[in-house]
């Protein structure tokens, strides 16, 4: 059997940060922190639960960040 490969680190960034943030401008700053993948979701999307190492989600409400969490 293959070996679990190991997963990348990711930023040691503080997500709570991000919160009220600009849309536009969280996105960027989370790039330039190494965030390989950043997405925007409104209030209660329907997303799947899989962990995606690297990932930052934003939920955006009027333009702004309301929440921020890992995967």
């Amino acid at each position: 059997m293959a070996p679990i490969p190991t997963p990348p680190a990711e930023p040691q960034d503080s997500l709570d940060a991000y919160v009220g943030l600009e849309a536009a401008g969280a996105e960027r700053r989370a790039r330039e922190r190494g965030w390989s993948t950043v997405r925007s979701l409104p209030p209660g999307a329907v997303v799947t639960m899989e962990y995606r190492a690297g990932r930052l989600n934003f939920e955006v409400a009027d333009g702004l960040v309301k929440r921020c969490w890992k995967g």
